[in-house]
């Protein structure tokens, strides 16, 4: 047997290198670290973090809790409109969504799914601290008892809160609200809500909920409890209060929520609203991707959008189409261009390659704009072509506010970053290739196409795909001289992000766009081969 080769410490060798290559590895791991800790923090976690944002959906369900809870029980087919505990729920939330200042941001995001539901929060959220009112007169006329707070903390607070109250001497914040068990038992709904009162009283209003008077939802919800279990058993010494309460209220003269929250607006008879509400209910929701691709959901499936408003997929389609123009355009006026900086003199080549890098010196915004007025009907390009006779002056091309101007303009803007990996790679090849080639009976024409060529070939991949992705990310060029007909969806992206505020549709179509990018970077590699790209050397 062969003898074990040992190191100048004793250990096996074998054993030894390998503890070494462990340290030199731990070492360049170190090394790296704090840069791999920035781009973690800066850009994966804030990147990850806005793609979320298009299958998160919790505010429905953390804005309206209960109404959401009880629209599992109602019956689509058979009922236009919820029944009215549903709109009991809705009264209750919203009075709690109302005193947190949230109606408005659950408005907004159920708006972007159904135009017009914006308003209604706003307007119902302004009315619904009146509804209970009716019942909170009926009960205090029963015995003043109910409009006092110490009834109600009596009620239902944990008697461990009541002492913590009770030996709290002022200072810093009271004790967070604790609700009975026992109330949560026997008054299911009227725990709830008081729960809710107590949490916004103690921290939104800085106040106490044994020295406030509760809203009028939550002798909504007494009655309702009172009304639902008549025989209810509740000890201690507010139990003669509550079932001489118990007895009364079937005689009380009630409210139809229903009604008033349709007397608040015509649109709560709408059942689509309910729809939209239910439909996007859940935590998380694939509807911002349906969205993206000109598709909805409803209460039956997956369906399509009005046919006035499908919009991305062309833009999309737009897109792809354009930027591979943009790129095409870019290799062929950028090819000519980096073959004379690679073959002219020094001092030449350093002149030209000036005017190249001349447009990184200039505002994106100002070469734009630039564009915008020598593209437009009266401009100078349009007049340089009536003056000359190739067009008449009453029939101007039209070159501005559509895909021609973006075109122009794009190719114009991203053409120094084609030119400059095709030069870099133009360099690496000796020009004795060509003369080689010509010594052998070779013409220009196959010299060029069978020799150099395909060695500029990885200066073109490199340029492609630079030009590519910039141009399918690029917003501000197609807004300015696109139009209508020239924008991409970068475009409606940044509308969501920066004026109708719907981040969620704005991160799928960015995952979307991103997921294509992938794509065809994949397929780019598949076919050409990405080892084959290069920057030069």
């Amino acid at each position: 047997m062969a003898e074990q080769v040992l190191a100048a410490d004793g250990t096996p060798l074998k054993a030894s290198l390998n503890r070494a290559l462990r340290r030199q590895k731990m070492r360049a791991l170190l090394l790296i670290a704090p840069l791999l800790l920035f781009i973690m923090l800066t850009f994966i976690i804030p990147i990850g973090q806005m793609l979320f944002r298009s299958v998160e959906n919790q505010i429905v369900g953390d804005t309206i809790p209960r109404t959401v809870e009880a629209l599992d029980s109602w019956d689509h087919d058979a009922d236009a409109v919820p029944p009215a505990p549903v709109f009991d729920a809705l009264a209750q939330d919203l009075m709690v969504a109302v005193e947190l200042k949230e109606h408005t941001r659950l408005g907004s995001r159920l708006n972007y799914e159904m135009s017009g539901i914006s308003s209604l929060f706003r307007k119902s959220g302004r009315k619904v601290d009146d509804i209970g009112e009716v019942y909170t007169d009926q009960f205090v006329a029963l015995d003043p008892a109910w409009e006092e707070p110490a009834t109600w903390v009596g009620l239902l607070a944990d008697p461990k809160w009541i002492a913590a109250r009770e030996a709290w001497d002022g200072t810093g914040d009271e004790p967070a609200f604790i609700m009975s068990r026992a109330a949560k038992t026997v008054l299911p709904q009227t725990a709830s809500i008081y729960a809710d009162f107590a949490r916004v009283i103690q921290t939104e209003d800085n106040d106490s909920p044994a020295e406030e008077e509760p809203w009028h939802v939550v002798y909504l919800a007494l009655y309702n409890d009172l009304t639902a279990n008549p025989s209810l058993e509740v000890t201690g010494p507010l139990s003669g209060l509550v079932s001489s309460a118990a007895t009364a209220v079937p005689s009380f003269e009630t409210e139809d929520v229903v009604a008033t929250f349709e007397g608040f607006d015509d649109d709560w008879k709408n059942p689509e609203v309910w729809e939209t509400i239910y439909t996007y209910s859940p935590a998380y929701t694939n509807g911002y991707f349906l969205n993206s691709v000109d598709l909805q959901k409803t209460n039956e499936g997956v369906a399509w959008q009005p046919e006035n408003e499908q919009i991305y997929l062309t833009l999309f389609w737009r897109t792809m189409l354009m930027s591979m123009t943009i790129t095409i355009s870019c290799i062929l006026l950028g090819y000519p261009v980096a073959w004379m900086l690679a073959n002219l003199p020094a001092r030449k080549a350093n002149m030209l390659m000036i005017l190249v890098l001349l447009p990184f010196w200039t505002s994106l915004l100002v070469r734009t704009s630039a564009w915008k007025v020598l593209l437009q009907n009266q401009g100078v390009i349009n007049d340089l072509l009536v003056w000359i006779g190739f067009v008449a002056d009453d029939n101007r091309l039209a070159l501005i506010n559509n895909a021609t101007g973006t075109i122009i303009a794009m190719t114009h803007i991203l053409l120094p970053f084609m030119i400059l990996p095709l030069y870099s790679v133009m360099q690496t090849i000796p020009v004795t290739y060509l003369r080689a080639a010509k010594s052998l009976g070779a013409t220009n024409w196959t010299a060029f196409w069978r020799v150099y060529f395909p060695q500029s070939v990885p200066g073109i991949g490199a340029g492609s795909i630079l030009v590519f992705i910039l141009s399918i990310g690029y917003y501000i060029t197609p807004e300015i001289v696109g139009g209508t007909k020239g924008v991409f969806i970068s475009n409606r992206i940044a509308y969501h992000i920066s004026s109708s505020l719907n981040w969620g549709l704005a991160a799928a179509l960015g995952a979307i766009l991103l997921a294509i990018v992938l794509a065809l970077y994949w397929a780019y590699d598949r076919i050409v081969g990405i080892d084959n790209v290069k920057l030069g050397g």
